[in-house]
């Protein structure tokens, strides 16, 4: 099997995230680099081994986390479709399963809101991964006067924690946001197709979803 640590070891695919990164960041886009990837990566696998699937999956959902956003690198726009693709090329030249190529696939073409959908349990991981990875050190724009709505909601975020509950029928995005730089109502205006993307990820993997915003559960 392809592990984890080969694709995070390999070069061209650290190519592709680098370039794919610095196309988003002349778009004025919040950070896609290694470290979003690298939070998305381990987050899934935490929601997948914390649930009881196996080892196998575990290792298929952090690679999946850590090749999701090379899509960038053709466009921002339809990018999960572009880089299910771009990943399917890099794995099946890596000589993966094709079954576990056809779940990588899967899960990274359904991992963005407006067209994704969680139709297998690697693919809900992903998509609540990803959209919970919202946080300050995300921002680019040094410039707090000229922060558009994403860079408010993402600077105002000072601590986000994704946590399954022990009997394992929740999962709760806890969010602490100063409001000084963005409020609630900001956060639902950009977040809100994420957050029942979310929701239904939650119920493919039999949690229910739940959104607390400084201590005030919101969904």
């Amino acid at each position: 099997m392809v592990t984890f640590e080969q694709i995070r070891q390999n070069p061209d695919i650290q190519a592709y995230i680098e370039k794919a990164d610095e196309s988003l960041s002349a778009l004025g886009y919040t950070e896609h680099s290694f470290a979003h990837v690298s939070r998305v990566s381990q987050t899934a696998g935490y929601i997948l081994e914390t649930l009881g699937y196996s080892a196998h999956d575990v290792e298929l959902v952090k690679i999946v986390g850590y090749l999701h956003d090379i899509g960038n690198l053709v466009n921002r726009v339809d990018h999960s479709q572009s880089g299910a693709i771009m990943a399917f090329r890099i794995l099946d030249h890596m000589d993966m399963d094709a079954g576990d190529v056809a779940t990588v696939v899967t899960a990274i073409g359904n991992h963005d809101e407006g067209t994704g959908v969680p139709v297998n349990p690697v693919a809900a991981a992903l998509i609540l991964a990803d959209k919970s990875d919202v946080r300050r050190s995300r921002v680019r724009n040094p410039d707090a006067s000229n922060f558009d709505i994403h860079d408010r909601v993402n600077y105002s975020v000072k601590k986000s924690v994704l946590k399954i509950n022990e009997e394992r029928t929740l999962i709760k995005l806890k969010l602490d946001v100063d409001v000084k730089y963005g409020s609630v109502m900001d956060y639902f205006e950009i977040f809100m197709a994420r957050m029942i993307l979310c929701r239904k990820a939650a119920e493919k993997l039999g949690l229910q979803f739940k959104l607390i915003i400084n201590e005030q559960q919101l969904i």
